[in-house]
């Protein structure tokens, strides 16, 4: 190709060139089949090749009788039955030869002066019996500069012609109709219904105007055998169809073919890449809502919980001012002159103080913890399980609308990643020890307190714990109660004693149970935290591939749209062409 360029089009080959192997490095980043990227594989070899004819139509429309009468002379085999089984590539050749190469093509080497700067190729007919060589006609077509469809006039556009045409016109090639066998209708009334039908279907099938040629080819290789000063030439209408074959297609028009074709196939490739990147947008977008539903749906939580968590600590709260109400009726009753004997009976006072005050206050905040840790590994088990169930759906959706839209590589590792967290989260829900979790988060909560109170009762339970915080805690109380039976003669203080020892009791207690807060919110906290951020870790690789996505989409987008704007610059300049 090149020794036949001018400057300014080998400028626009090289041009081409270079966006054809851009075009063909973003689209295996997009994961296209090997199908698309052989199509711009074949564009760039298509540039360096022959000016390529493709002949194209079902078996018995008279593709070879059209190809005989071209070229003159009967060198093609023609029948009523499908003749041409295998694929014949018509070359130049100062005598004529004929070969087959490895792929079963016949190549047929002809004395034919404008074979010299055009290839020219038949094809098995679309709907013949013989399909072996049906991918090697779809190898060809591809390739071409131009297609010469061939219909016949008394069945014209047939259902598998205009099957192979949808084809045809996907693969961004330029299309000449010929309606062969024109001969064969009798009024100018059934000419033109046929013209306008062949128009008005290739109008619908290609998406422009097609350029039509009535002939009959039979007629027009008679006129040339007999000499095409007979009546037969005329009548076979061939003389048009020449002459845009032999010289409107001259050496600028074919080149100017050549180079737009692949520009064709770039720009269909392109729009289908940006409508599929469009659609992996789309997806992706559905996908960060479900990570901010997520990621809401935690912030939702653990709010809820540190609001629920206050009810739930307000119980052993409750526990304790219950016990200061009781230990305030205790000494009203229990201080009294009239009671002075009993005063003096600090064993006494002691044992009735544990009983009427203390009571089974140790096993009430037991039970209270107790209830707490279990809401709590309750409530971390139902976020799970709810994670578990929403990534589970979003797994599911747009599945079936996606489908033949979105495929490759990006599906399959979105889909994987999507179905490998939901499979780790519900492996965690349901190894959930939900008994084990409750005993763990108790064993902790004991350190805290012991660790708050500063005591040790080696490995007691909890309630043992709160029993010897409360006694250490209400030691004083009880030691002031008896130092008030040493003074109890003195009257006029007693009073006061009392109202002392009611202060000093709530100033223990509350104490006491500033302590147990403090130990309950920090390993609630320690608690939720951890849950949250296991959460974020099981779903931390399908939110980095999301992210990564995007970038990459992004990016490819911008790559694509710089081709486009590269390819709309091409045409134009392929179309000024001189």
């Amino acid at each position: 190709m090149h020794r036949l360029l001018t400057a300014e089009q080998d400028k626009i080959l090289r041009q081409e060139r270079s966006l054809l192997e851009s075009l063909l490095v973003t689209l295996a980043r997009l994961d296209a089949p090997e199908a698309d990227l052989d199509l711009i594989r074949q564009s760039l070899r298509q540039l360096e090749e022959m000016f390529l004819l493709v002949i194209v139509g079902e078996f018995n429309a008279g593709k070879s009788a059209v190809i005989n009468a071209l070229m003159g002379e009967r060198y093609l085999i023609e029948g009523v039955v499908p003749t041409t089984s295998q694929l014949h590539l018509l070359r130049y050749g100062p005598q004529v030869t004929k070969s087959v190469d490895e792929r079963g093509v016949v190549l047929l080497s002809l004395p034919v002066d404008w074979l010299k700067e055009v290839n020219l190729v038949d094809t098995p007919g679309t709907n013949a019996v013989i399909r072996q060589h049906e991918a090697i006609t779809e190898h060809f077509v591809p390739r071409s500069d131009l297609v010469l469809f061939v219909t016949s006039a008394d069945r014209p556009f047939s259902e598998s012609e205009r099957s192979f045409l949808e084809r045809i016109r996907n693969w961004g090639k330029k299309i000449v109709v010929i309606v062969n066998k024109f001969d064969l209708l009798q009024t100018d009334d059934e000419r033109q219904q046929v013209l306008d039908f062949v128009a008005t279907n290739g109008r619908e099938l290609l998406g422009v105007e097609p350029q039509i040629f009535p002939v009959s080819a039979r007629l027009a290789l008679r006129a040339k055998e007999n000499g095409q000063g007979s009546s037969d030439w005329e009548s076979s209408r061939f003389e048009a169809l020449e002459r845009y074959i032999l010289h409107t297609l001259d050496s600028t028009e074919r080149v100017r073919l050549k180079l737009d074709n692949p520009l064709g196939v770039a720009d269909r490739l392109i729009h289908k890449y940006q409508t599929l990147i469009n659609d992996r947008q789309e997806l992706l977008r559905g996908d960060f809502q479900t990570l901010d539903t997520i990621e809401e749906n935690l912030t939702a939580y653990t709010a809820d919980m540190r609001r629920d968590f206050r009810y739930q600590s307000s119980r052993v709260d409750n526990v304790l001012y219950e016990m200061i109400e009781r230990g305030d009726h205790y000494f009203d009753e229990t201080l009294r002159v009239t009671r002075i004997l009993d005063l003096v009976n600090s064993e006494k006072l002691r044992g009735e103080f544990e009983r009427q005050v203390v009571g089974d206050t140790s096993r009430q905040i037991e039970q209270h913890v107790n209830d707490l840790i279990d809401w709590l590994v309750d409530k971390d088990y139902r976020q799970w399980q709810s994670v578990v169930d929403f990534i589970n759906r979003r797994a599911s959706q747009h599945t079936e609308r996606m489908l033949g839209q979105v495929t490759g590589e990006f599906e399959f590792s979105r889909q994987t990643l999507l179905k490998s967290v939901g499979r780790s989260a519900r492996e965690i829900v349901d190894s959930y020890d939900r008994e084990a979790e409750a005993v763990k988060l108790a064993q902790e909560v004991q350190r805290a307190i012991m660790q708050t109170a500063a005591v040790q009762v080696g490995a007691l339970g909890l309630g043992a714990i709160l029993v010897t915080v409360l006694h250490t805690t209400l030691l004083d109380v009880t030691g002031i109660l008896s130092a008030s039976a040493m003074a109890a003669l003195g009257l006029y203080v007693l009073p006061y004693r009392r109202g002392r020892i009611k202060i000093e009791m709530r100033q223990r207690i509350n104490e006491l149970r500033g302590r147990l807060d403090a130990a309950l919110t920090r390993q609630f906290e320690a608690e939720l935290n951890q849950s949250v951020r296991r959460i974020h870790e099981a779903i931390a690789p399908y939110t980095r591939f999301v992210r990564v996505e995007r970038e990459k989409l992004n990016n490819l987008t911008e790559l694509l749209r710089e081709s486009s704007q590269q390819l709309a610059g091409l045409h134009r300049n392929v179309q000024e062409l001189q």
